[in-house]
């Protein structure tokens, strides 16, 4: 017989080593402690009851019952905390769905009756007890065959409307489709899935906020069809909130066990600034407002119309001609070229990050987006700028909602910052409208150029 030679042979002896290498590297250590843990504990409890037997024998009969109570509390936490553990290790869990289960408090009483059972029984022998034990062990294994049963096969889908504003409530639609051919279910309540229930997340990464705050139930699904409850919601703050899935939980049959399983379906939501009026905004809108009058007032050239002098006419608007022709004083009325033209600025610079501050920053986005919502409404000229953000001068309806999606995201700037990101020191280079600034800067630091042309809120005295 022909040997092989000697470069095959160490080629064949590398590569049993690099297996070897690789199986000890990848080996599941936490899976073979929790088994080794199980072997352990199933050991013990089957020394225990064999020693509560023996002592039972021989007339020690409450040393005998203790005993027998410590077996079962073993067994008992091995079969909740391991054995789950290990299936969801094994090869099942390709075919098998996720399911997570606690005992309810129902659930711990009816332990606490079949420990008591079970050790009367072996104290006693009686047959009687023993098929009521076995009754009561049926009871858990059908109800948790049936649970099992009543979450698979669901779908959902959440409807969200497209725009959402904060601090106004709004109806969602979240549809539970059961797609079993034969089998409806029952008692099914839904939540958002909790992030600690995941993988371990990065410390510094904030947790998200969910979009569904509380859990909505379903009390009947019939097999092949769907059920679409109404569910209102309603989110404090601005900004944007995801959930990664929901998860569908039931009690039933008996409510010993909750069973639960997460269904992956990736939910995100950009909530507005809230634009309902506040008392601060009716109280500053009629002071912008004649702002505006005055500035725009006279700024066109073309004549519109020679009325009659009113009270409160400027004097260089007299037109000499007309008034001797008739003995009367007459003065000239020109267009408004730049009426309604606004230039609305969000300053984000602070000067400290205390919490006060943080919360005058809230009032003053919420402020800016009232602001831009009632420029809207009038369907003015509008140009906005914020935080390296600027949208061009047009009607306000056809950029009110990419300003309103930059407020709900904009972020305040602590520290010093660069002269680029000064957003007062771009102002003066646009001469566009009028100008409508919020600053939570002093007002001495407001440039001089501005006072004449602008109107500022400062956003610590809202």
């Amino acid at each position: 017989m022909a040997s092989l030679p000697e470069s095959a042979t160490g080629d064949f002896w590398r590569d049993l080593q690099a297996q070897a290498r690789y199986r000890m590297t990848h080996i599941d250590k936490p899976g073979w402690r929790r088994f080794a843990l199980a072997l352990v504990g199933l050991g013990l409890a089957f020394f225990l009851a064999l020693y509560s037997t023996v002592l039972r024998e021989g007339g020690h009969g409450e040393l005998a019952a203790w005993t027998a109570l410590f077996s079962l509390i073993i067994t008992a936490i091995i079969s909740v905390k391991v054995v789950p553990a290990l299936a969801r290790r094994t090869v099942l869990e390709r075919w098998l769905m996720k399911i997570e289960f606690e005992f309810t408090r129902e659930g711990v009483l009816y332990i606490l009756v079949i420990a008591v059972i079970s050790i009367a029984g072996l104290n006693t022998g009686n047959n009687l007890l023993y098929i009521i034990l076995a009754s009561l062990l049926a009871g858990i294994l059908v109800s948790g065959i049936l649970s099992t049963v009543v979450l698979a096969d669901l779908e959902l889908e959440f409807a969200l409307p497209e725009h959402v504003f904060a601090e106004q409530p709004f109806i969602s639609r979240l549809t539970v489709q059961n797609l079993k051919w034969l089998l409806p279910s029952f008692s099914i309540a839904i939540s958002a899935e909790n992030p600690a229930r995941k993988k371990r997340q990065q410390k510094a990464a904030p947790p998200p906020r969910p979009i569904l705050d509380q859990a909505v139930y379903v009390p009947y699904i019939p097999h092949r069809s769907s059920v679409t409850p109404h569910v209102e919601l309603c989110f404090p703050r601005r900004g944007r909130y995801t959930q990664e899935g929901f998860r569908v939980s039931t009690q039933f049959p008996f409510g010993f066990l909750r069973k639960s399983r997460s269904i992956a379906s990736r939910q995100e939501i950009l909530v507005l600034p809230n634009v309902q009026p506040t008392e601060e905004f009716y109280e500053i809108l009629p002071l912008i407002g004649g702002e505006m009058e005055s500035y725009s007032k006279g700024r066109g050239h073309d004549l519109y119309a020679i009325r009659d002098y009113q009270e409160g006419d400027s004097a260089r608007h007299v037109d000499w001609k007309a008034s001797a022709k008739v003995q009367q004083v007459k003065v000239r009325e020109f267009t408004r070229e730049d009426e309604r033209r606004v230039v609305l600025v969000l300053d984000a610079r602070l000067p400290d990050t205390k919490e006060k501050t943080l919360a005058q920053f809230e009032k003053g986005v919420t402020f800016c987006a009232c602001l831009a919502w009632h420029f809207y409404e009038i369907d003015a000229q509008m140009q906005f700028l914020a935080d390296g953000r600027e949208t061009p001068m047009a009607p306000a309806g056809e950029i009110i909602y990419p300003v309103m999606e930059t407020l709900a995201l904009i972020e305040p700037k602590s520290g010093a910052t660069s002269p680029r990101d000064n957003v007062l020191a771009t102002i003066p280079l646009l001469a566009r409208g009028f100008n409508i600034i919020l600053t939570c800067q002093p007002r001495g630091s407001i440039p001089t150029n501005l006072w004449g042309t602008s109107y500022l809120i400062f956003i610590d005295s809202l």
